[in-house]
């Protein structure tokens, strides 16, 4: 549309599971890791993220990842985002 800008999709995706080790992170069984979702941005990734991973509180071994996605498909131009943050 003229006269707006776009802000640029950075797709992030939250994933979590149990871990081998409480301090480690090594998932205990790849069968059983939970796919939360991909977002566009980091806002709603840290948003289901937190959703997660306040769900999953009286599991120690449970835990919750951001993957920054946009920075593996594009290594080169993915550079830092006020939304990244």
């Amino acid at each position: 549309m003229p006269g707006t800008s776009a802000k640029r999709q950075l797709l992030h995706l939250v994933i979590g599971g149990e871990l081998a080790e409480v301090d480690g992170i090594e998932f205990r069984d790849l069968d059983k890791l939970h796919f939360v979702g991909a977002f566009p941005n980091y806002a709603e990734a840290r948003d289901a993220w937190r959703a997660a991973a306040q769900a999953s509180v009286d599991n120690a071994h449970m835990r919750y990842f951001v993957i920054h996605a946009h920075r593996l498909i594009d290594p080169e131009g993915a550079t830092p985002d006020e939304d990244d943050y």
